[in-house]
């Protein structure tokens, strides 16, 4: 199979992802809503489907529902619950109640930090299944001796979000799922966990020839649940389809699972269109309508979302890379970041330590005004990078006041005497390196820099030293 995707296709990506709801409970009874309890203790006859039992609705979970279409800019509007039906152990009613034609959420997007507006088709409830586990045969349906099911999942609350199919590679399906998780991390409707299946996210897949309009038979991947798998796989399946039409055979619409040891996708089934799951209406449960009163308090409680918040910290961060002020965002440090900011500190420093010295829990609560001074010794020289990091980490580790840490760790800054004694005294120390500096190699630079830092423990500052070395390497 080959390894690069030729320029003369193009790859058209549609992804469905199924998040879990964070209520307390499951979204037709009262059972507890947990992951990794002990299988089969969160269940009862609703859940069971047991005959005579009847679902009622979990209000929570239509709330969280329509604070993700909100997010979502969707159009929210009255729904109803279909049975689909199909065969397997999962649900033991051998049904699992979806919405069809008429979903709660519509015609929405999502814009990505590249600025790609991808759009959403849908996004409407359903309940999750059970977990079944195959024992024996590494895992695999047709090489188990047997399976066991656990039903604690089977009826929790689901929103399944489906996305058009404006997705035009793997890595802007990871940049889909990854704003789409900060979303709903931001609305706090889930967990987002992808490792416990609360974020589950199936792949369909096709291929034509750059230029076309028309789509290629697509193929779905089942049950994505990691980044890098979703990536893996994709790339995997536009290789295998590209072959496969290469060689003058015909790609089969099907159902295919990841196999993340091998790196391939393999044949499940044949896909089922619409009409093989016989939805029609659920009989007992009522229409959603929601009042305008109810949607507006779920309007009104939407935060400002991670594009907005990214918007305003760029406006605010100067020469910050797009990169670093995502990062920022993802870290929830926006906040002190900006506040630091106001109170005068340089930004483009500020999300630098943000991005490079912030990455440990309790960040967030770093005072901003001390981060701030602490930016401004740096920037005026009092302090050098390095002396401004370790007075950082006492700053998370126990708080006070950054110049009194300075004081206290003994950081004094180099005059310019001592600076330029330093410099010439490397040179001295030096010349073969020195001479390849002159010639126009800037990688002996950073050897220049490194020799200073250890001659004075981290004192020197290190653009003085770039800055003299330059000037020396320029002269006559």
């Amino acid at each position: 199979m080959s390894t690069a995707v030729d320029t003369a296709w193009e790859t058209v990506i549609g992804l469905e992802v199924h998040c879990e709801l964070s209520t307390a409970t499951k979204l037709f009874c009262g059972c507890r809503n947990a992951f990794g309890d002990e299988p089969n203790t969160n269940i009862c006859p609703v859940c069971l489907g047991l005959p005579g039992s009847l679902p009622v609705i979990n209000r929570r979970a239509v709330e969280f529902a329509m604070r993700i279409g909100e997010a979502l800019h969707c159009t929210v509007q009255r729904s109803i619950f279909h049975r689909k039906n199909y065969f397997y152990p999962d649900m033991p009613k051998d049904y699992q109640v979806s919405q069809y034609d008429l979903p709660i959420n519509v015609r929405g997007w999502i814009e990505l930090r590249s600025g790609a507006r991808i759009g959403i088709t849908r996004a409407h409830m359903e309940e999750d299944t059970g977990k079944t586990t195959h024992v024996g045969g590494g895992g695999r349906i047709h090489e188990a001796g047997y399976a066991l099911v656990d039903y604690n999942r089977a009826g929790v609350p689901l929103v399944e979000i489906v996305s058009d199919p404006d997705i035009r590679s793997a890595e802007e399906a990871h940049d889909y799922v990854t704003e789409l998780r900060a979303i709903l991390a931001a609305i706090d409707v889930s967990d987002v966990k992808m490792e416990e299946g609360s974020l589950r996210v199936d792949a369909n897949v096709s291929v034509r020839p750059a230029g076309s309009d028309e789509f290629g038979t697509r193929c779905e991947i089942k049950n994505l649940n990691s980044l890098r798998s979703l990536v893996r796989a994709v790339e995997y399946e536009v290789r295998r389809q590209i072959d496969v039409v290469q060689a003058g055979d015909r790609v089969v619409q099907e159902t295919r699972h990841w196999n993340e040891e091998e790196g391939r996708t393999h044949s499940l089934r044949s896909k089922e269109e619409a009409f093989d799951y016989r939805y029609f209406p659920e009989p007992d449960l009522v229409p959603l309508e929601p009042s305008d009163d109810w949607l507006a308090e779920v309007q009104s409680s939407i935060p400002i979302l991670p594009a907005e918040r990214r918007a305003a910290l760029a406006a605010e961060a100067g020469s910050s890379s797009p990169g670093d002020v995502a990062v920022v965002i993802e870290r929830g440090l926006d906040g002190l970041v900006r506040a630091a900011i106001a109170a005068g500190a340089d930004p483009a420093r500020v999300v630098t330590h943000a991005v490079h010295n912030l990455a440990v829990e309790g960040a967030a609560n770093l005072d901003p005004d001390g981060l701030a001074n602490l930016v401004k010794m740096e920037t005026e020289g009092s302090l050098t990078a390095t002396q401004a990091k370790k007075v950082l980490s006492e700053m998370l580790e126990r708080g006070g006041d950054p110049a009194a840490i300075a004081a206290e760790l003994g950081f004094e800054a180099m005059d310019q005497d001592a600076m330029e004694a330093l410099v010439d005294q490397l040179i001295a120390d030096n010349p073969a390196e020195f001479d390849r500096l002159k010639g126009g190699d800037q990688k002996v630079m950073g050897f220049f820099v490194g020799q200073a830092m250890k001659k004075t423990q981290g004192k020197a500052d290190g653009k003085i030293v770039t800055a003299l070395l330059r000037e020396r390497a320029s002269a006559p």
